[in-house]
């Protein structure tokens, strides 16, 4: 099969992009871990505020985000992270409206596959966002693109991330908040043998749900 240039910039952008941008926040956390345990509750906001523009650019995941954040923060971490999430996923949306995209109609243009998933994605908008932001392993800012370009309504981009995005982002603090060392996360964010039972879980019924919903699109007529 041959691959397109911009599907290599695609898995380039995010798959492999945060990735580096992992190793780089886990050497920064290393490094510094008293400042930012004397960081007040202002700095974090700003912090979130720029980790908002990171994430909407896929150079952040938000769940390590959230296990880091637990780690500091406990559960006091939510309301930051929430900002986190749902700031970069109306982020994504908006750039996609108001900027120039052709690109992405130029790709879509040439694969009428893709063109007739991100349609059928409109017919059950709101159950596809849900199971979708509910797996840990989909890419966050890939997801976020997908919607805004599927021509999803915001509403139902923020309420079905919501919903999807907070079990997660709950475990995620949790897991980060019972780690006693910063390196514990590095070395093994998804935290203990429950918690990664959990994750499974939570990618099952994700991905079970999505065939669920979007089987009966693929049906031979």
């Amino acid at each position: 099969m041959k691959l397109s240039v911009s599907s290599v910039l695609s898995f380039l952008a995010f798959t492999l992009m945060p990735l580096f941008s992992t190793s780089i926040l886990s050497y920064f956390l290393v490094k510094n871990q008293d400042l930012i345990h004397s960081m007040g509750y202002l700095e974090w906001f700003l912090l979130s505020i720029l980790l908002t523009i990171t994430s909407s650019v896929a150079l952040s995941p938000p769940t390590f985000l959230a296990v880091v954040f637990g780690y500091f923060l406990g559960f006091q971490a939510l309301p930051f992270l929430l900002f986190i999430n749902f700031g970069a996923i109306s982020l994504v949306y908006l750039l996609y409206k108001y900027l120039d995209f052709r690109w992405v109609d130029s790709y879509l243009n040439h694969h009428q596959k893709v063109q007739n998933l991100l349609q059928n994605i409109r017919k059950d908008e709101l159950k596809i966002i849900f199971f979708a932001k509910l797996s840990p392993v989909l890419p966050f800012a890939l997801t976020n693109l997908t919607f805004a370009v599927s021509g999803a309504s915001i509403r139902h981009i923020v309420l079905g991330g919501f919903m999807g995005m907070l079990p997660r982002t709950l475990l995620a603090i949790y897991t980060g908040s019972q780690a006693r060392e910063i390196s514990e996360i590095i070395n093994n964010p998804t935290g203990d043998f429950t918690a990664q039972l959990i994750v499974f879980g939570l990618v099952l019924v994700s991905v079970f749900g999505l065939i669920f919903v979007m089987k009966k699109y693929f049906k031979p007529s």
